[in-house]
Order: C-alpha cells, then sequence, then structure tokens
C-alpha cells in the first residue's frame, strides 16, 4: 500500500485538534517584584548613614581593619611554610565581615574556603579557622558550637547542606535562617542550581551571598555566564535578586539583614550577588599576572573598602584620628598572637584519623584502626597493644 505523504497537520480539520497550552505554563509568581535593581545598591555617600547606627558603622570599621591584617598574616604564614594553601579574601573584607555581623546567635553560616575571615568575625578562633588549610584536621572546630559549618573546598557542596538545614530548622519550628557563601564560580557548580531550586519550592529560611570578585581562578565571570547579572539568576527559580557593591561594609550589611529578616518572618530564600574584587591571587599557588594588568587591580584598589568606610566615617565626624590608631593597635596585637601561636609544632595524633567519622564505628574502621595501632608501636619499638 502507497503510503501518503500528507502529515496529520495538512489533514481537514486537523487544526482543531491541536491542543491548547494547559494552565499550568503560566508564571507561578510575578517575576517582576524578584528582578534586581539595575545597579549594585549603595549606602555610604547616601542618607543611609546619617540613619546608620554609629556603633554599628565603627564596629563594621574595626572589623574591617582586623579582617584585612588577617589576610595578610595569613599569606605571610603561608609563605613562611606555617600553612599549605591560603585563599586570601583581601578585597572582600566587606562581605565577610557583614556577613559575619548580620547572623543572629542561633543562625548559621555557611562558608565557603575563602571564608575564613567570616568565620573569625563570626567570634572563631582564628588558629581553628586555619586549622583545614594547615592540613592537620578536617574542621579545627566544632561546628555546632559556633552555628559555623565546615569550610567547604569543593565549590557550592555547601549549598544543598544549608538549605537541608534551614528546611529541618523550619519543620521544627525552630526560628533558625542559614546564610550560605559562594562565589560567582560557585555558581557554575550543579549543586548552585540545585539549592536555589530546592529552597525556592520549600521556602526555606535561606539566603545565598555570592561574592562575585570578578575570576574564577582565571576565567573572568563573563565567560561563565551570559545572564545580566549573577543576581537576575534568582528570578528563575522564584526568590528575589538583589544586587549590591559589595566594596560597601554598610550596604552589604543592610541587604543581608532584609534577607535574613525575609527568611525568619517565613518568606523564604533571596539571592544577593555582592560585587568586589579579589585583590591578591586566588590562592598562594596561582599567579593572577597571567590573566589580569595591573592596572585593573589599581583600579579596584581606589575602591578599597576599608578607605570607603574610613573617609565616609570622618568626613561625618563619627571616626577621628585616635579610633583610627586603636583599631590599627588591635591588629597588631591579633596578628602577634596568630604568629606566635601558628609558629608552635602542632601535637597531632595519628589515631584521629578515626576520629568523628561514626559515631559507632564500623568493623572496617575497627580493623584499620587496629592496624595502625599495630604500626605505630612497631615504629614506637613498643609491644602490641602499647600504643594509645
Amino acid at each position: 500500500m502507497k503510503k501518503s505523504s500528507t502529515s496529520v497537520q495538512e489533514l481537514p480539520g486537523a487544526a482543531a485538534h491541536r491542543p491548547v497550552p494547559p494552565p499550568a505554563w503560566q508564571p507561578r509568581t510575578d517575576p517582576a517584584p524578584l528582578l534586581p535593581d539595575p545597579a549594585p545598591y549603595r549606602a555610604l555617600g547616601t542618607d543611609a548613614v546619617a540613619a546608620a547606627d554609629p556603633g554599628l558603622l565603627l564596629r563594621l570599621y574595626g572589623e574591617l581593619v582586623l579582617g584585612r591584617r588577617y589576610n595578610a598574616q595569613a599569606t605571610a604564614l603561608t609563605k613562611q611554610g606555617r600553612l599549605a594553601v591560603y585563599p586570601s579574601s583581601t578585597g572582600q573584607e566587606a562581605c565577610e565581615v557583614a556577613a559575619a555581623l548580620v547572623l543572629r546567635e542561633q543562625d548559621w553560616l555557611f562558608p565557603s574556603y575563602r571564608d575564613t575571615l567570616a568565620a573569625v568575625a563570626r567570634g572563631l578562633d582564628p588558629v581553628q579557622a586555619l586549622t583545614l588549610l594547615r592540613g592537620d584536621w578536617h574542621t579545627g572546630y566544632d561546628p555546632y558550637e559556633h552555628r559555623i559549618a565546615p569550610l567547604s573546598t569543593p565549590l557550592a557542596t555547601q549549598l544543598p547542606h544549608a538549605v537541608g538545614l534551614a528546611h529541618a530548622a523550619r519543620l521544627k519550628g525552630d526560628d533558625v535562617v542559614a546564610l550560605a557563601l559562594v562565589g560567582d564560580g560557585g555558581t557554575s557548580e550543579g549543586d548552585f542550581h540545585e539549592a536555589l531550586n530546592f529552597a525556592a519550592v520549600w521556602r526555606a529560611p535561606v539566603v545565598f551571598l555570592v561574592q562575585n570578585n570578578g575570576f574564577a581562578i582565571s576565567v573572568p565571570l563573563a565567560k561563565q555566564t551570559a545572564a545580566p547579572s549573577l543576581a537576575h539568576k534568582a528570578v528563575g527559580y522564584g526568590m528575589p535578586g538583589r544586587l549590591v557593591d559589595g566594596n560597601d561594609a554598610l550596604a552589604v550589611y543592610t541587604v543581608l539583614r532584609d534577607a535574613l529578616a525575609r527568611a525568619a518572618r517565613g518568606e523564604g530564600p533571596t539571592l544577593v550577588e555582592a560585587v568586589t574584587y579579589r585583590i591578591e591571587a586566588h590562592t598562594n599557588a596561582d599567579d593572577a599576572t597571567r590573566y589580569r594588568s595591573g592596572g585593573e587591580v589599581e583600579t579596584w584598589r581606589a575602591h578599597d573598602p576599608i578607605r570607603l568606610l574610613e573617609h565616609e566615617l570622618t568626613e561625618r565626624g563619627i571616626l577621628g584620628e585616635d579610633g583610627i590608631r586603636q583599631a590599627a593597635e588591635a591588629a597588631e596585637i591579633m596578628a602577634a598572637r596568630l604568629r606566635d601561636r601558628m609558629n608552635a609544632e602542632p601535637v597531632l595524633d595519628p589515631m584521629d584519623l578515626f576520629t568523628h567519622v561514626y559515631a559507632d564505628q564500623t568493623s572496617q574502621l575497627r580493623e584499620q584502626a587496629e592496624q595502625l595501632r599495630a604500626e605505630l608501636a612497631a615504629e614506637a619499638g613498643e609491644g602490641p597493644g602499647e600504643a594509645r
């Protein structure tokens, strides 16, 4: 039988059978309120400074100065062999400090590997914050005690964890918000998209802070995304996107404060993009001169977060020479203490490899622990069972 070349669509009356899109195609929410502003929000140089608490402004300044010195000292310790690696956040201190100060005691911080300063500003012991980067432990502190998740070296894996914790807290009726930090490079990871989708669907009390420092190691932002901004990505998941000047400490604090308050009210997550710049190399193992110019770096130095806030506060009479000197002296004291403690040789026990893996060790772990204990005893010239 000869097949007809006429398609179904060409047959008489075919148009009547074409399906009409069902109501499900319609937007779940109005996208207009979710869109970020065209330009990053700024507070310094505006009336927002006059309305801000002077105590908060001075605390932001003091923490910025401490943070800059902390970054410089940690970088020096890396060069001296006291740290295996250090990803500096110099130039990004406003994001780090604001993220730490905006949190309530019961809230959780989910940092990436570059966010040691945020953990320290949150109250974590600086040496404990650097333990991972020293290579001693996977995490040098108790996350539950400090409400700080382990520093995450894999990109963006901390984001689904933040959503899970926030969602669980909401189910239990706990007043807890999770603040998850990630870099612009992390937004190209699958974990980023999964976290935002689950957070929006569940209306989880979580805030995502993207520190857009311009580069994912050597890859500039333009080679990662064609979106108008990273904040615009929020709309596709059904949450608000906010764009903020990441070197304006008061602006970052204000935007994060509003986002956390919104989450705590049960109104769901927010994606905040802070536009900043990584002044130092990606880590001490990176040569940033191979992919960016010195002129570009100097342009951003003129938009330094400490300089911006210091100028604003001195012009308004909130900060004087004494305050500037005291902040610098406090930073030097912190750096000296950090040097002294990091220069002390750590006392490490190889058996700690089996600590905090499982509450109840598996048979395989018990077997491996016994094997290592026997090897240590043999090296020490001890009899079986004598090594601890």
